[in-house]
């Protein structure tokens, strides 16, 4: 963990961060830049982290627990949110709200630059088995409570899940601006499309909600023993 005590310059910190390496990427973002945007000192950003690596392994974490929070908040909130399409539609506005927060999902070699060649990077270290990944857990679980057809395998549904996401973030690199829809319009319309194709008729979103309460806590326990083995 930080350091120092004083939150508020560590979230100033983190947030300067997060815009500058979004726009110049990490191997280009120096200590000193971050400081200047964050209107403290050089030394004072030491009183935190222990270096750049450290703080970007620090601004990663943040925003994948605000990602979480908003995630289920929003799920929680949306009277359709344990449904297939409501939990992806709510997870697809969550990620589009940051931009580091997008590249950290599609781990971006742009963003995260040489970061990514460490063999023991943040994305490595909280990986876990081929099958256990939270979204495919999510899709298991909601066939064996009948929420989610179960004639496509769950790995194939996890995975064109993870290609939608990746294909929402990443088209504007490939796609004129002109052509693309507006956000709100893509994201209900996959959800839509999501529940059409997946989900039986009379299904009860609370069942799907339970479920991710469940694997929210899991993971939550996760980034906890993460943090805990970094203090070690």
């Amino acid at each position: 963990m930080a350091k120092s005590g004083n939150t508020e310059r560590e979230q100033r910190i983190l947030d300067a961060a997060a815009n500058l390496f979004s726009h110049y990427g990490y191997d280009k973002t120096a200590v000193s830049d971050i400081a200047r945007d964050a209107g403290v000192s050089q030394g004072a950003i030491y009183l935190h982290f222990a270096n750049k690596e450290d703080l970007l392994e620090h601004l990663i974490l943040r925003e994948m627990q605000r990602f979480a929070e908003d995630w289920l908040q929003r799920i929680e909130a949306d009277p359709d949110g344990g449904r297939i399409g409501g939990m992806y539609k709510n997870m697809l506005y969550s990620l589009a709200s940051s931009p580091f927060l997008s590249a950290t999902f599609r781990q971006d070699g742009r963003v995260f630059g040489n970061y990514l060649r460490k063999p023991d990077n943040f994305f490595r270290s909280v990986q876990i088995g081929e099958n256990r990944s939270p979204r495919y857990e999510f899709v298991k679980r909601m066939q064996d409570a009948g929420a989610l057809r179960q004639d496509i395998d769950a790995k194939v549904i996890a995975h064109i899940m993870n290609m939608l996401a990746f294909g929402m973030i990443g088209m504007d690199e490939v796609v004129p601006a002109h052509e693309i829809p507006p956000l709100d319009d893509l994201i209900e319309g996959i959800a839509t499309i999501m529940d059409r194709a997946l989900t039986p008729d009379g299904v009860d979103s609370e069942i799907g909600k339970a479920i991710i309460r469940q694997i929210f806590d899991v993971t939550r326990q996760q980034v906890e023993q993460h943090e805990e083995s970094e203090q070690a």
